[in-house]
């Protein structure tokens, strides 16, 4: 279950599912990742699938997801409406953070991170950040063809044209074998007082982010 923390004097949201290592998203509060104490590396986000091990560089150009698998340093992705998927293996201690919009979503990011894990999909705990609802989230028929083409079962994952990226991910986790997921029940559009929406404010360039540190 998901539930709103202070980190200092900022707003945060955490889950229950995962009290170790350090993994949230923030909100629209400025958060100052300084505080974390550790080198701290973000991608430089495009919207595909690329996924990446943290090594002593400082830059990873045209990547959407960081796994990281040591403890001096933290990444962090940027996310307004897209949907941010935070992964911890329990046996092996590492982690990652991947960007699934809805090409990442539709190249099936979340099981590449977990595959370039090196991981049994068994022992990841999964968290399924704040983004777009299906409420909210209208596409055309071809993007929702390369959405659903990437489950066997897409029984409550779209509303006429509107189709639920959380559920999706989720889904493309579970038909791997991925057990334990928690997903955040709330819409980044609905509740653009806690978080950014690019839909909702006309392409903001502002950004909430997914902060792993393990």
């Amino acid at each position: 279950m998901f539930y709103f923390d202070n980190f200092g004097e900022k707003k945060i949201l955490r889950s229950d599912l995962l009290q170790e290592p350090n993994a949230f998203f923030t909100t629209r509060d400025e958060f100052d990742l300084a505080v974390l104490g550790s080198r701290v590396i973000s991608p430089n986000q495009t919207h595909s699938s690329n996924v990446e091990i943290v090594d002593k560089r400082i830059e990873y150009p045209n990547t959407d997801g960081l796994i990281l698998t040591n403890q001096n340093d933290a990444v962090f992705l940027r996310f307004a409406d897209c949907t941010p998927l935070i992964f911890y293996d329990t046996k092996k201690k590492i982690g990652a953070v991947s960007h699934a919009g809805w090409r990442g979503t539709a190249a099936k990011i979340g099981p590449k991170t977990i595959e370039k894990m090196e991981s049994n999909p068994r022992d990841i705990i999964a968290l399924i950040g704040p983004a777009i609802s299906v409420c909210c989230y209208e596409v055309g028929e071809d993007v929702k063809e390369k959405l659903l083409d990437t489950v066997k079962s897409k029984d409550g994952l779209y509303n006429g044209m509107n189709v639920d990226l959380k559920l999706i991910n989720a889904r493309q986790l579970e038909e791997i074998g991925v057990n334990k997921i928690d997903i955040c029940p709330y819409c980044t559009s609905c509740n653009n007082d806690f978080f950014y929406s690019y839909r909702k404010e006309n392409g903001t360039r502002n950004r909430h982010l997914a902060v792993l540190k393990l």
